[in-house]
């Protein structure tokens, strides 16, 4: 293959990295901002949905002329596939932090905090850490930081049905709970979706790197 095809092959790996932490940016911001009910952060994670749309396009389209112009094989051809994939879950994954800034200004006008959600704050630090592995793992071109993914997913699994017992507790306590419950649940249903986007992102990454599939679940 040649050098100029994998100049721009390192190139486009380097911005969508930068792209990735751009999506993570966006679920880390999120969360805070509900934590704290910090409403202008949550207008600036909003802000850029559509700066998240226009790369995810911008990187398929990338992505595709690459294959077309060079049709390359082997760990090459696996690298774009897989960054194509990747790129299907980081846009969930900042959709999902758009989706979770969406609560902010009804959770601070109604005067909630996550003080006594004490589930809902671990299990959004042990998404953003599978986050931040599978990109290390992709960066670095080594398995090791995504060997633990299933095991982390599982926490994450355990801690939604913790998230929603809680809230059901709330709930029964004084039924103007109900709405803010609620919402704590559809929270930790959209950090439990991007988990599973992490898992995938892993699967492939592993496959990228060493030609061999795995299932990580």
């Amino acid at each position: 293959m040649s050098d100029k095809f994998h100049e721009e092959l390192d190139t486009l790996r380097d911005e969508f990295l930068e792209y990735g932490h751009f999506a993570r940016g966006m679920l880390v911001d999120a969360f805070e901002a509900l934590k704290n009910g910090d409403e202008d952060l949550a207008g600036l994670v909003l802000a850029r949905k559509d700066e998240l749309a226009r790369r995810s396009d911008d990187f398929d389209e990338r992505l595709l002329t690459l294959i077309a112009l060079y049709q390359p094989m082997a760990q090459d051809l696996r690298a774009i596939i897989c960054t194509i994939r990747m790129n299907a879950s980081l846009y969930r994954i900042g959709r999902y932090g758009k989706d979770i800034a969406l609560l902010v200004p009804p959770f601070a006008g109604a005067g909630h905090h996550l003080g006594r959600m004490l589930n809902l704050p671990h299990m959004a630090g042990i998404v953003v850490s599978m986050v931040d592995d599978v990109l290390k793992a992709y960066e670095t071109r080594d398995v090791s930081p995504i060997e633990d993914l299933s095991a982390r997913d599982d926490c994450v699994d355990d801690l939604r049905y913790s998230v929603f017992r809680e809230a059901l507790t709330y709930m029964m306590e004084d039924p103007r709970n109900i709405e803010r419950g609620m919402d704590y649940v559809m929270v930790a249903r959209y950090l439990e979706r991007c988990g599973d986007h992490c898992c995938s992102m892993g699967e492939k990454v592993h496959f990228m790197l060493t030609g061999e599939r795995i299932e990580i679940k």
